[in-house]
C-alpha cells in the first residue's frame, strides 16, 4: 500500500515572487512603526507645553488610524481582492507621509496627529490584506508558520526605522548642557524639517513599490460572490471563543509592544543617566534581538506547538517586566531589551491562531478584527504616558506586564483546548 507521509510545504514555488513582494510590505510598515517610537520625546521638546501624555497622542493618532480603517480594508478584500487592498494601503501610506510636509509649514501639533492618522490608515488597510494573503498562499497546515516567516521581514524594517530615527533625527536634535533635547523657538522649523525628511524619503520609495506590485501578476484570492456582509460575519465570528480571545490578546499585545519600545527612550536615560541618542542605541539593539528571535521562534515551530511557545514567551516577558519594575539600573535595562526577544513571537502567532477554523470568507473579515485590535497601541500607550507623569517610568511598566498576563492566558486556553 502506498501512503503519502510528506509534510505540507511551507510555500509553493509558483507563489515565491508574490511572497517576496508581500513580505517586503511587512518591512515597509515596520519602518513606519519604529521611526515613530522615539518621536514622543521629540514632539514634547518641539511643542514645549505638552505633557508626556499629550505628546503620546501622536501614538494614539497613529494606532487609532489602524482601528478605523481595518473594516474598510476587509471590505476591499471582499469586494475586490487582497491585491487591491495592498495597493490601496500602500498608496494611502505614501500620501500620509507626504502630508507631513504641509503639517511642518503650519507648525501645529494637531496637523501632525492628522498626518500620522492618515499614514496609519494606509498601514491598517495594508496589514488587513497582507496578513491573510500570506495565510492563503499555501496549505492551511503551515499557515501560521508561513505568516511568522513573512513577519520576520517586519523586524528588518523595524531596525531600519530605528536607525533612520537615530541617524537622521535624534543625532541632529539640539541638546542642552544636561544632554536633554532642547529646542528654542527659532529652531522649530529646522527641527520639524529634520523629523519629516525620513518620511518623505520613504514615500518616494513606496511609489516605486506600488508600481511594481501593480504591474506584477499575483494570485487574486478574491471572493467570487463579492458580497461584503461585514457585520453579519462579525456577529458569527464573535460567537467563536477562540477568535474573540485572539482579538483580546492582540489588543493587549500591541499595547505592550508599543509601550515597551516608546518608553524605552524614557526608562534608559533615567536609569543609566545617558542622552536620548545613546538610549536609542539600546533601542536599536532591542529591535535587532526582536528580529533575530522571530527567526529562531519560526524554526522552533517545526518541533514545538505554537501555543506552547506562546505561553513560554509570555511567561518570560512577565518575569523580565518584574525586573524592569523592581530592580532597575543596568539589570533593568537588560531585562527591558530582553522583553523584545519574547515579543517577537506574539503578533503573527496570535493572528494565525485566531484565524484557525475560519472559512476563507470569515478570514477576510476576521483579519480586520485582529488588525483593529491594534487599537491597543492607541489606548495603552497614552495610558502609560499618564502613569509616567503620575508614578514614574519604572512603575508604569506594570501596564505591559498585565498585557503579557492576558497573552499568557490566551496561550494557556489554547493548550487546554488541544
Amino acid at each position: 500500500m502506498n501512503t503519502n507521509t510528506a509534510k505540507p510545504v511551507l510555500l509553493e514555488k509558483k507563489y515565491l515572487f508574490a511572497f517576496i513582494l508581500l513580505s517586503s510590505c511587512f518591512m515597509w510598515w515596520g519602518i513606519a512603526n519604529n521611526i515613530t517610537d522615539p518621536l514622543v520625546r521629540v514632539f514634547k521638546a518641539i511643542f514645549g507645553e505638552l505633557s508626556t501624555f499629550q505628546a503620546s497622542l501622536i501614538q494614539f493618532a497613529f494606532y487609532f488610524g489602524y482601528f478605523c480603517m481595518a473594516l474598510p480594508g476587509a471590505a476591499i478584500s471582499r469586494k475586490f481582492s487582497y491585491k487591491t487592498g495592498v495597493l490601496v494601503g500602500l498608496g494611502l501610506y505614501a500620501f500620509g507621509c507626504f502630508l507631513l510636509y504641509p503639517s511642518t509649514l503650519t507648525q501645529k501639533f494637531i496637523f501632525f496627529c492628522l498626518s500620522y492618522y492618515i499614514l496609519a490608515s494606509g498601514l491598517s488597510i495594508l496589514e488587513t490584506n497582507a496578513n491573510p494573503y500570506i495565510l492563503a498562499l499555501g496549505p492551511r497546515q503551515t499557515a501560521t508558520r508561513r505568516l511568522n516567516f513573512a513577519q520576520s521581514f517586519n523586524p528588518i524594517g523595524s531596525v531600519i526605522g530605528i536607525l533612520m530615527a537615530q541617524i537622521l533625527i535624534m543625532a541632529k536634535m539640539p541638546l542642552d548642557e544636561a544632554g536633554n533635547i532642547h529646542i528654542a523657538e527659532h529652531q522649530i522649523s529646522d527641527t520639524l524639517a529634520i523629523v519629516i525628511f525620513p518620511y518623505l524619503s520613504i514615500a518616494a520609495i513606496l511609489v516605486g513599490v506600488w508600481v511594481l506590485i501593480a504591474m506584477t501578476k499575483m494570485p487574486s484570492v478574491s471572493d467570487d460572490s463579492h458580497h461584503i456582509h461585514l457585520f453579519r460575519t462579525f456577529k458569527d465570528l464573535f460567537k467563536k471563543p477562540n477568535y474573540t480571545f485572539a482579538v483580546i490578546a492582540q489588543f493587549f499585545y500591541v499595547g505592550a509592544q508599543i509601550t515597551v519600545w516608546t518608553y524605552t527612550n524614557f526608562y534608559i536615560p533615567e536609569h543609566l543617566q545617558v542622552t536620548p541618542e545613546v538610549a536609542l542605541r539600546y533601542h536599536t539593539g532591542a529591535l535587532v534581538l526582536f528580529g533575530a528571535s522571530r527567526w529562531v521562534f519560526t524554526a522552533l515551530m517545526k518541533k514545538y506547538k505554537v501555543q506552547t511557545l506562546l505561553f513560554f514567551a509570555s511567561a518570560m516577558a512577565i518575569l523580565l517586566s518584574l525586573s524592569v519594575i523592581f530592580i532597575g539600573g543596568m539589570a533593568g535595562v537588560i531585562s527591558l531589551i530582553g522583553i523584545s526577544a519574547f515579543m517577537s513571537l506574539m503578533f503573527p502567532t496570535i493572528f494565525g491562531m485566531g484565524s484557525e477554523g475560519l472559512t476563507d470568507a470569515e478570514i477576510k473579515v476576521g483579519s480586520s478584527g485582529l488588525i483593529m485590535a491594534i487599537l491597543g497601541g492607541a489606548i495603552i500607550t497614552p495610558l502609560q504616558g499618564a502613569l509616567i507623569d503620575l508614578i514614574g517610568v519604572s512603575y508604569s511598566y506594570f501596564l505591559p506586564m498585565i498585557s503579557f498576563i492576558v497573552i499568557g492566558a490566551f496561550a494557556f486556553y489554547r493548550i487546554r483546548q488541544k
